[in-house]
C-alpha cells in the first residue's frame, strides 16, 4: 500500500521512472538501481526532503546492500537477519569505521521499514543489528605550563573598555575555570552575594564557591588565593559598571550578566594574547583542572566531588589522560624507552 502523498510525488517527477528523481542520483549519474531502492530514495528526496549529501551516502550504502544480496543471490525481500549480521561483519573487517557502519545500517534499516509500510516484507531484518560503539574522544586538556601561562596573563585591554575592572573580571574568570573546574554555566550563574534566588555565589571570607551544577545539584569548591585576589579587587570596582539591581557577579560593559558566549570570546582572546598554540574554550580549562589535579593527587573520588560528577565513571576518563601524560614522560626521559631492540 502506498504511503500518503506518494502518488502525487511520483507524478511530479514527470516522465522519469519512479525513483529516478534528481536527488537520489546526485553524485552517481546513470548508475543502475534496484527498483525498490530507487523508489525508496525518491521517497527520501521528495517526501522526506533529505539533504543531497545524505542521499548520496544512503545511495552508496543501499548499493552495497543490493550487491551483497546479488551475490547469494537473494531478492531484497528475502534477506534475513543472519545475512545482515554477516555483511555488517564483513564491512567492519574491510575497515569500515563504527560511524560509517552505523550510517550504513541506518540506511538499510530505513529501507526495510519503508518496505514494511509498503507491505513488501513482514519483518525488518536489520532490527537488532547494531554497529559497535565509536570510542569517545578523550577530553582535551592544556599542558600545565600553558594553563599557568594563561592564568598569569597580564591585562588585555582595548580603547573601548574600562581597563582595570574588566581585566580583573577576566583574570578571576580564568582562575575560577582552571583553579576550581567550574562549568561555564555555573560561572555565569554566580551572583555577587548570596540570596534566596541566587544560583551560586562566592564566600570570599571562607574562600569557597557555592555553585548550582547539573541536575540542580549544589556543591562547594575551594577557591585559591590567585582567584580571590582579582575577585576582591573586582568586587570593589563592580559598581562602576554593573546596573542597579543586577545580581550577577560577572557583568559586561552594558552592566548586565555575562553570557557563556561572551566568556568563550574573552577566553579565546586571552589565550591568543598569551601565545597559546591552540584554541582554548571554558570546558578545556575544566578538563585541565581535573587532569592536573589527578596527576598531582591521584585521588579520583576527590576529583569527582570537586567536578560534581554524579558517577565516578565520568571522572575515570581523566585517568586515561593521566596515563597519556605518564607515557609521554616515560618515552621522553627513560633510557629503556629510547633504546631500540637489538637485532638477533
Amino acid at each position: 500500500m502506498a504511503t500518503a502523498g506518494e502518488p502525487q510525488a511520483r507524478a511530479s517527477a514527470g516522465p522519469q521512472q519512479p525513483g529516478a528523481g534528481p536527488g537520489p542520483d546526485a553524485g552517481r549519474p546513470g548508475a543502475p538501481l534496484d527498483p525498490d531502492i530507487g523508489r525508496y530514495l525518491h521517497h527520501l528526496a521528495v517526501e522526506r526532503r533529505l539533504a543531497a549529501r545524505t542521499l548520496v551516502l544512503y545511495r552508496a550504502a543501499l548499493a552495497e546492500l543490493a550487491a551483497r544480496a546479488h551475490e547469494h543471490p537473494l531478492a531484497l525481500a528475502e534477506v534475513q537477519s543472519h545475512h545482515v549480521r554477516r555483511w555488517a561483519a564483513r564491512l567492519r573487517d574491510r575497515g569500515l569505521g563504527p560511524r560509517s557502519l552505523a550510517l550504513t545500517l541506518s540506511a538499510w534499516r530505513g529501507l526495510y521499514r519503508w518496505l514494511g509500510r509498503e507491505g513488501r516484507v513482514r519483518a525488518n531484518p536489520v532490527d537488532g543489528v547494531r554497529a559497535p560503539k565509536a570510542p569517545k574522544p578523550l577530553p582535551k586538556a592544556l599542558p600545565v605550563d600553558q594553563a599557568v601561562a594563561l592564568a598569569a596573563q597580564g591585562p588585555v585591554v582595548s580603547a573601548r573598555e574600562t581597563p582595570r575592572v574588566l581585566d580583573l573580571r577576566d583574570q578571576a574568570i580564568v582562575e575560577l575555570l582552571y583553579g576550581c573546574g567550574l562549568r561555564v554555566g555555573e560561572l555565569v550563574g554566580l551572583d555577587h552575594a548570596p540570596g534566596p534566588s541566587a544560583a551560586g555565589w562566592i564566600d570570599v571570607a571562607d574562600a569557597t564557591a557555592h555553585v548550582l551544577g547539573k541536575g540542580a545539584k549544589r556543591r562547594s569548591v575551594p577557591v585559591g588565593a590567585p582567584a580571590l585576589q582579582p575577585l576582591v579587587q573586582g568586587l570593589a570596582k563592580r559598581a562602576t559598571i554593573a546596573r542597579d539591581a543586577e545580581p550577577a557577579l560577572f557583568v559586561g560593559q552594558q552592566g548586565r550578566r555575562l553570557t557563556a558566549s561572551q566568556v568563550r570570546a574573552r577566553l579565546a582572546r586571552r589565550a591568543l594574547q598569551a601565545g597559546l598554540p591552540t584554541h582554548v574554550h571554558p570546558h578545556m580549562l575544566r578538563h585541565s583542572f581535573a587532569s592536573h589535579l589527578l596527576q598531582s593527587s591521584g585521588d579520583l573520588r576527590g576529583v569527582q566531588e570537586l567536578l560534581g560528577h554524579a558517577s565516578i565513571a565520568t571522572t575515570q576518563v581523566y585517568t586515561k589522560l593521566d596515563f597519556q601524560h605518564l607515557a609521554k614522560v616515560y618515552d621522553a626521559a627513560h633510557p629503556r624507552a629510547r633504546r631500540k631492540p637489538s637485532r638477533p
